[in-house]
């Protein structure tokens, strides 16, 4: 198939599902399209597998080594704002803001690129993932027997970004993107009226102190070395214009790339919201929990993942030793069990502004499709040489 068919067949398909999201572990008609079109390509398929996963199994020559590619299919709880769009999301409130549908399409190509050339001796495995978004989705697979039942050497994916021109491909040895742990803070006061703030014990004023308090932890206890991000996004209460509240509850999350960082937030948070809470006579109750694993490529695999960007479009479409992301992402669980590497692809369209990821307005560059699908076949063949 050449290069133009491909794209016209690559698009149709991301374009059907853009058109049908399906969130976290509700890919059911997104999986049912994805088997059938691998059995198309006369490739073995089991689904079901972490609930709403989907592998495909192909095998050329009688080469021993395995290769896992993978690609997300879940897609946001957002209402879509794009109405200009004839493939616009049929689905209120869901739609693929963060280009899973994009990633999903690639993986089908280098699929279809695979199965027509069998130019590779040993097994490529195709790994749609579901529930990326909340970053159950790897861990369920993983906990369903996905590596006893579909055994690989390495593993690679790759995620679509604004930062970088369409078509830029950009890897790095190391920590890629960050981890993400959330916290919930829950103060207990003493409300009452508005007017009379002595007698009350004020939850919110505390909670005012912590979240400043909490932004020395990045500037006073992490190695300046070292990244990190602490994000209060939530605040609740139970007052009113006129009442001061009982209770106030602030959430959010931390992004860090070490499991020694993450410790050192979680010690140091809960140190300071105790001892202010105290400071004010106020209770405190806190939660921290550890979502997304930072994802970390390996060195001799990210050279392995430059190497066939290179092949597939050119030494100057890619970026070695590129800057790492505070965003989470849990490919990073295969990779804590066997080597891989996870590669960013350029979506930015050439003078366009670009649209952020989880923007209701996103829309999937169809120009780096056959780009993200060459990328992944090459990579096979890089690894398991004819």
């Amino acid at each position: 198939m050449d290069r133009d068919t491909l794209r016209e067949q690559l698009t149709e398909w991301r374009r059907y599902l853009h058109a049908h999201p399906e969130s976290a572990f509700e890919e059911v008609n997104t999986a049912a399209f994805v088997a059938d079109r691998l059995r198309e390509m006369g490739i073995e398929v089991e689904t079901g597998i972490g609930r709403t996963g989907v592998v495909g199994t192909l095998r050329a020559g009688n080469g021993r080594g395995a290769v896992g590619l993978r690609a997300d299919m879940d897609c946001n709880c957002i209402q879509e704002l794009a109405d200009e769009l004839p493939y616009r999301s049929q689905i209120p409130g869901r739609m693929h803001a963060c280009g899973h549908d994009g990633h999903t399409a690639a993986l089908l190509g280098a699929a279809k690129i695979l199965s027509e050339s069998r130019d590779f001796s040993g097994t490529v495995r195709f790994v749609f993932q579901p529930a990326e978004e909340p970053g159950y989705g790897a861990k369920a697979m993983i906990a369903d027997g996905f590596f006893e039942r579909f055994p690989v050497d390495e593993m690679y994916g790759l995620h679509n970004m604004p930062q970088y021109p369409a078509g830029i491909f950009a890897v790095r040895a190391g920590g890629i993107m960050a981890g993400e742990d959330n916290f919930t803070i829950r103060i207990k006061g003493k409300g009452g009226h508005a007017s009379a703030p002595d007698v009350v014990r004020d939850p919110l004023v505390t909670a005012a102190e912590i979240i400043c308090a909490l932004q020395t932890i990045v500037a006073r206890n992490v190695a300046p070395a070292d990244t990190a991000v602490i994000s209060c996004t939530e605040l609740e209460t139970d007052g009113a214009h006129n009442a001061i509240p009982s209770h106030v509850v602030i959430r959010g999350d931390t992004r860090s790339f070490t499991p020694e960082v993450s410790k050192l937030i979680e010690e140091r948070m809960r140190a300071v919201c105790t001892h202010i809470c105290q400071m004010n006579g106020a209770s405190c109750e806190f939660t921290y929990t550890h979502e997304f694993s930072p994802t970390f490529n390996w060195k001799e695999n990210a050279a392995y993942a430059a190497r066939a960007a290179k092949a597939a479009a050119g030494a100057d479409k890619v970026v070695e030793d590129c800057s790492p992301l505070m965003v989470s992402e849990d490919f990073g669980c295969f990779i804590q069990e066997v080597p891989g590497c996870f590669v960013f692809l350029g979506n930015r369209r050439e003078g366009e502004e670009p649209v952020p990821l989880h923007n209701s307005r996103f829309n999937y560059n169809d120009d780096i499709l056959v780009a993200g699908a060459e990328f992944f076949a090459e990579l096979v063949r890089e690894r398991l040489p004819k």
